[in-house]
């Protein structure tokens, strides 16, 4: 299955019942270099729209909301150690946060890649 992506420039990969989250290219353009990222704890219930993680640049601060309920049953890691990732790969081993979908219905309200990809430019 492809990403799927917000407004507010987070995406899902939804795979069976679990969806992974991260941040889009696009927004970690803007952020700059990352220097810092804080996500929930395992097992932590964060429903659709609540603050999801947050992720420290050498611009700003910023909240990742989350874009479908569910509970967390895997956090990445390894950005506590190399937030960088983050840049160099968001789609990838950029990853935030893993989550057990409470809705999947949820996932339709989200745009593919090419509708974001029309979405991204209207903001330039």
């Amino acid at each position: 299955m492809s990403l799927k992506f917000t407004e507010d420039h987070e995406w899902v990969l939804l795979e069976g019942d679990v969806a992974t989250i991260g941040v889009s290219a696009y927004a970690q353009e803007q952020l700059g270099d990352v220097v810092f990222v804080e996500v929930p704890e395992v097992g932590a219930e964060i429903a659709k729209g609540d603050e999801l993680a947050v992720v420290e640049s050498v611009k700003a601060a910023s909240e990742v909301y989350n874009p479908i309920g569910g509970e967390v049953v895997a956090v990445n890691e390894g950005l506590e150690g190399e937030p960088t990732l983050v840049n160099a790969d968001p789609h990838g081993e950029g990853w935030f946060v893993k989550l057990k979908v409470s809705d999947p219905s949820e996932i339709a309200e989200l745009m593919d890649e090419a509708a974001y990809k029309t979405f991204v430019e209207g903001l330039d």
